[in-house]
């Protein structure tokens, strides 16, 4: 029989009680427990929770993306909660300072364009030159630990992709904040809560632990795992499925010609692309009739989805001169490779075969799961 999964919010509960300890935690939605008990719950009963910070999304997963979060009192708990995304970081970072310890519990999906990985490494960076102690309770990879895509181009750095990491990390939020805090010579105080009885080739509904939306957008896991290639239509005036009950699965446009798109594609390893139609109840073409495709996952081992994303991203913008680019494409892709005129889709995949293995080496050395 296989051991059961043990979150890092669950392995916390076995610590000691220390009421006189005033912390903080960075969280959202996911950070619950196998019996939906959630992280708050257990820091308000070993410490004085003064605190909370909410990401991008909000502590209660209810605001759209991009849209501003300000300060609160939590309905629930009665705790001020401090956004650290948008204008409200400077206060949030204030009231860190105030703090004996942060806590941060969040399920990232495990790709480089997610903002809660740069939102945790920030409050790292406060609470290093604060002397505060910081302690990510880990949580297991929602698609696995398998490191894909290009690697960051630094000059491109942003909040959708601020390190030299692949586009697919390779990496749960905890091994990411050590990773991080040695290669970035961060210097903050560390302490990762690992999780129990986790396998780096788990994907999240493999682990029997209950699901809970990453943020708005992220419905299902597979949802995150086909993320890693069509977040790259957000750079587009291609819709990228929001507004829909598919989002970052279904794209398209108006004036998309999806049986052309889906015949220069041929087949892909793993996954099957079918003509649709649908119309966004928000975001980009907002109530209007989009021809598009479903992007269906059919074996996740063969699946290579950052390299089916740039695929369908050079296809469908050799095929319509109505495709057009936006000003992030090139933060959100890490580089500017993909912007080119003479783009050579191909010889550019390939050419990630190198920069990748010597990536896959530097993150082993903070692996915690074999």
């Amino acid at each position: 029989m296989r051991k059961k999964v043990k979150c890092g919010a669950e392995v916390l509960e076995g610590f000691t009680e220390k009421k006189s300890v005033r912390v903080g935690l960075i969280t959202n939605p996911t950070a619950i427990t196998a019996e939906l008990r959630p992280t708050y719950d257990i820091l308000m009963e070993k410490f004085t929770l003064a605190a909370m910070f909410s990401p991008e999304h909000g502590v209660r997963g209810d605001a759209q993306a991009g849209l501003e979060i300000t300060e609160y009192v939590d309905a629930v708990t009665g705790i001020t909660v401090y956004s650290t995304f948008g204008r409200g970081k400077p206060a949030a970072f204030d009231a860190m300072r105030t703090l004996d310890c942060i806590f941060f519990d969040i399920a990232d999906i495990g790709s480089r364009y997610y903002t809660y990985q740069y939102t945790m490494t920030e409050a790292m960076e406060v609470c290093a030159a604060a002397s505060i102690p910081f302690v990510v309770l880990d949580r297991p990879p929602v698609i696995g630990c398998f490191a894909e895509g290009n690697i960051l181009d630094v000059h491109y750095s942003s909040f959708v992709g601020k390190y030299a990491t692949a586009a697919r990390t390779g990496l749960t939020i905890g091994e990411f904040a050590k990773y991080i805090n040695a290669t970035e010579n961060l210097g903050c105080d560390l302490t990762v809560v690992p999780c129990e009885n986790v396998r780096r080739t788990m994907y999240f509904d493999e682990t029997g632990l209950p699901f809970v939306m990453p943020s708005p957008n992220i419905p299902t896991v597979n949802t995150a795992l086909v993320y890693v290639g069509t977040c790259l239509f957000e750079g587009t005036n291609l819709s990228e499925g929001r507004g829909t009950t598919k989002p970052f699965e279904l794209f398209g446009a108006p004036w998309m010609r999806c049986r052309d798109v889906i015949e220069k594609m041929d087949r892909q390893d793993g996954c099957l692309l079918r003509e649709t139609y649908f119309t966004p109840q928000f975001s980009k073409h907002a109530g209007e009739l989009c021809a598009g495709i479903q992007l269906h996952v059919t074996d996740r081992t063969a699946f290579r989805p950052f390299e089916v994303g740039v695929r369908l991203v050079h296809t469908i913008r050799e095929l319509h001169p109505e495709f057009e680019y936006r000003n992030f494409i090139k933060n959100l892709f890490g580089s500017d490779a993909i912007c080119a005129d003479n783009f050579d889709c191909e010889r550019y995949l390939t050419g990630l075969e190198k920069p990748l293995a010597e990536y896959r080496k530097k993150i082993e050395d903070y692996a915690l799961y074999e």
